[in-house]
């Protein structure tokens, strides 16, 4: 038996692709099926089953298109309502793909109808296939199916990773969430997807197996961060099979098209560099870098439905930011390539350094320091003085921030071009603090709270 870990960096999220040589389970499949079918093409096995470990709340799945593709069987619980056909299947079931046996574990807390797969082959350690349930240090978040059960789906969990801890120490665990999505309910530690976590490790590892119950429950709700705005519309367009489709093409739009896009209040998102759209833009368009984040970031801030142009210079980094878009049921948005004679709006950019400096040669100067991080960031540590605003937050304090310069920041300068193309969209302005929040320690910049 051989798990291949299928990375899906624009999700945080893993796919795995389990077989005999032969045959092939592939479990939380995106909506990019390339990605999984050049894994199979490369192990030269067919795929015969397709499973989701749940509903998803993050991206939308590609198992209903990958298992009509290859006529597979479709795995999903019984108990999720949904308007397509598939293979319902409950806890204890076992299903056989090749020499493989596939048996089913109810894992509730992620959602309610959440389902582990524990794949065996003979006398060989099993290999455990987690979802959003157990992950590696942590479990998945218990919020996003109804802030009403969330303490209750946290003891679910809680029992659920219990119960999947009494399998053979040895067998290995392939988690779907925990590495950079938000569906895990902390970060967990970076693992090597070629060195397999055992079921031992975690056994004193993670907190879910080594805290009392109400203790780990009071604990896990208390911590959950922020949910991307988007993760409202992922199960609903799952229950209706949406990723079986493929996503609408793009629109390629004029100069004059992008322009009134803008007068009329839709989103122009410019994937450059955010140190060169600092130094040139479309007057109104919002940087968000390309990159792995970049799907997360637009997803969060864009209204759900609204008029979306991409633009860039570049059109190769095109497909890959609308293949990630596609990914969370963003699609046929218009694309366009700029000309630089049209990029006439600016803000500046500078380093801590720069901030230093600026303090001793003008230290009477107006400024206010904005903060985009999230709260528990700005828990461990901030500038006195400093305003808080998230950046999921700051469209909506545009106009309510101090007067004065806005010097906007981040962890590394991400986060913090957005929101300060945001706050210069609404006519604030800003300075781009594009650097690294260690740096701050390092050159001695006063911090308050609990650690620098």
């Amino acid at each position: 038996m051989q798990v291949v870990t299928i990375e899906v960096p624009s999700l945080g999220n893993r796919c795995h692709l389990v077989h005999d040589g032969r045959r092939a389970l592939v479990v939380d499949p995106p909506r990019d099926l390339a990605l999984v079918e050049r894994a199979a093409e490369a192990a030269e096995v067919d795929i015969a089953v397709v499973a989701d470990t749940h509903v998803h709340n993050d991206y939308v799945s590609g198992a209903l298109g990958l298992a009509r593709r290859h006529g597979a069987d479709y795995l999903l619980s019984a108990d999720e309502r949904v308007e397509f056909e598939r293979v319902g299947v409950r806890d204890g079931d076992e299903v056989p793909v090749g020499r493989l046996c596939v048996e089913v574990h109810a894992t509730p807390g992620h959602t309610r109808h959440h389902q582990a797969f524990l794949v065996r082959e003979g006398m060989q350690p099993a290999a455990l296939l987690t979802g959003g349930s157990l992950l590696h240090g942590t479990v998945g978040r218990t919020d996003l199916v109804d802030p009403r059960l969330t303490r209750e789906l946290a003891r679910q969990q809680w029992r659920s990773a219990r119960s999947l801890a009494r399998l053979h120490p040895a067998t290995t665990l392939h988690p779907t969430h925990g590495f950079g999505s938000f569906c895990a309910a902390t970060s967990a530690p970076t693992s090597d997807p070629d060195r397999p976590v055992t079921l031992a490790e975690q056994l004193t590892a993670n907190p879910v197996l080594t805290t009392p119950q109400e203790t780990f429950v009071t604990g896990l709700v208390s911590g959950f961060g922020p949910v991307p705005a988007h993760y409202r519309h992922m199960a609903p367009l799952n229950r209706t099979g949406a990723g079986r489709a493929l996503p609408r093409p793009a629109r390629p739009l004029t100069a004059e098209a992008v322009t009134d896009t803008v007068l009329a209040g839709g989103w122009v998102v410019d994937l450059r560099d955010r140190s060169r759209f600092a130094e040139a833009h479309l007057p109104g368009s919002v940087s968000v870098e390309a990159g792995t984040q970049m799907a997360t970031y637009v997803g969060w801030l864009v209204p759900w439905g609204a008029e979306l142009v991409l633009v860039t210079d570049d059109a190769a980094a095109l497909e890959p930011a609308l293949r990630d878009l596609a990914a969370i049921g963003i699609e046929g948005v218009g694309t366009h390539l700029v000309d630089s004679a049209r990029l006439t709006a600016a803000y500046r950019r500078t380093d801590w350094a720069g901030y230093r400096a600026a303090l001793t040669r003008e230290p009477d100067r107006p400024r206010v320091v904005v903060d985009v991080r999230q709260h528990d960031e700005w828990a461990g540590g901030h500038l006195p003085g400093a305003v808080h605003v998230p950046v999921q937050d700051v469209a909506r304090h545009a106009a309510t921030l101090p007067d004065g310069e806005l010097w906007v920041h981040c962890r590394s300068g991400y986060r913090a071009a957005i929101a300060a193309s945001l706050l210069h969209r609404h006519g604030r302005d800003v300075v781009l603090l594009d650097d690294a929040w260690d740096r701050v320690h390092e050159l001695s910049i006063p911090v308050d709270g609990l650690a620098a």
